[in-house]
């Protein structure tokens, strides 16, 4: 377990719990069987309150991966559902798991670049850069182009999970993506606090999203520390 943070990710707390849970799931940090802590020992971990953890343990009932017993805690139950907000983020920490979130870098709507691939139907596109974390380890930069016809990205509406802000404030679902990894250079617009020098080769996502549109919407670009993160895809 880990302190989650209240304030730098926008969804409720129970939330959080629920998502890191289900990602520590997925990535066999928490095997089918294995007893949780005792819900007060485990709410003073994460610093919140035992009605909230209850909250998150209560989703994770819902959703097949948790059996509560009671007079003897809470056990993890393997296959269940482990669909998530995050069910298309690919990078973890390499140890497992992490629960995902951004620090924005910059929002602007502009004409399409040169260099990108052909995606969407606009000849403008929304930009979005971010820096990226696996709970408090940052491990990643990402630029993201969303096509001009999708609609307009206000930066204070915003969450760390754009696919959620999609939903929530544009009223399209990303069905599908296709990732191409590969390695990369670190773009010259990557800050310093990244760790890594522009021009550095790293590990490389390019990613095409679609939602019920035949050309996909969304066209995005990931650089992250190999020495951090890993991309993972799991095969069910």
């Amino acid at each position: 377990m880990r302190m989650l943070s209240q304030t730098s990710n926008p969804l409720p707390l129970y939330v959080q719990i629920s998502e890191l849970l289900i990602r520590d799931i997925a990535a066999g940090r928490l095997i089918d069987g294995e007893r949780l802590p005792p819900e007060r020992d485990m709410a003073e971990e994460l610093g919140i309150s035992i009605g909230t953890l209850r909250k998150a343990l209560a989703d994770l009932t819902e959703k097949g991966l948790l059996e509560r017993v009671q007079g003897s805690g809470n056990y993890i139950r393997q296959g269940g559902t482990t669909d998530s907000i995050y069910a298309m983020f690919r990078l973890e920490l390499l140890g497992g798991g992490g629960l995902p979130r951004a620090d924005i870098l910059n929002v602007q709507r502009t004409a399409k670049p040169g260099d990108l691939p052909a995606f969407g139907t606009s000849s403008e596109a929304t930009r979005i850069r971010r820096l990226r974390y696996l709970n408090e380890t940052m491990i990643a930069v990402e630029e993201i182009w969303l096509d001009g016809d999708a609609g307009t990205v206000k930066r204070e509406l915003l969450s760390d999970s754009l696919y959620r802000f999609y939903q929530k404030h544009l009223q399209f679902w990303i069905s599908r993506a296709e990732d191409r990894v590969s390695i990369g250079h670190v773009p010259d617009w990557a800050p310093d606090v990244f760790g890594k020098k522009p021009g550095t080769s790293t590990g490389f996502i390019e990613r095409y999203s679609w939602s019920d549109r035949p050309k996909p919407i969304e066209y995005s670009r990931t650089w992250f520390d190999t020495d951090k993160a890993h991309y993972v895809q799991r095969l069910k």
